[in-house]
């Protein structure tokens, strides 16, 4: 059951190594890799948190506000992007048994899609965090960004 300190391994700073599709919708598009930045603190007596990721290789940030609901017992992930100034819609979920499951709607070059974020690997020293789009309604999933992240020395 999620609760709402499930993001307090997040908080400070990271190294980021990221692997993305040139195309999300294209299982057979090419990988990119490129190193980042990462820096979240809590809100809200930790019931909230904030993070801005940097990205030089894409020349942008981004940024998640996570908000704990704890009638529903479940968080929203708020994603921004420094490139189109844009709010997304948010995903929600929970962590259950260490792992962190979202899963929400958008659109993407037009096409409506599901999307989901999974963290696992999660300890003090790291996580992973990896993004996937379904045009299927959830029945089958193209993971297109993935991000290994490391406590930053």
């Amino acid at each position: 059951m999620s609760s709402p300190h499930d993001f307090d391994f997040f908080h400070g700073e990271w190294q980021v190594q990221h692997r993305r599709r040139t195309d999300f919708l294209d299982p057979d598009s090419d990988w990119e890799e490129f190193p980042g930045t990462s820096r979240c603190w809590a809100l809200f007596d930790g019931t909230a948190n904030l993070d801005e990721i940097d990205m030089p290789h894409l020349a942008s940030k981004g940024a998640t506000l996570r908000l704990f609901d704890p009638e529903k017992k479940q968080w929203s992930l708020n994603w921004a992007s420094s490139r189109t100034g844009t709010l997304f819609p948010p995903v929600f979920g929970q962590f259950t048994g260490g792992r962190g499951e979202f899963h929400g709607d958008d659109t993407h070059d037009g096409k409506d899609v599901q999307v989901r974020f999974v963290w696992s690997d999660v300890s003090p020293t790291g996580a992973r965090w990896e993004q996937a789009f379904s045009l299927d309604g959830g029945d089958t999933w193209l993971t297109n960004w993935v991000m290994e992240f490391t406590r930053a020395s």
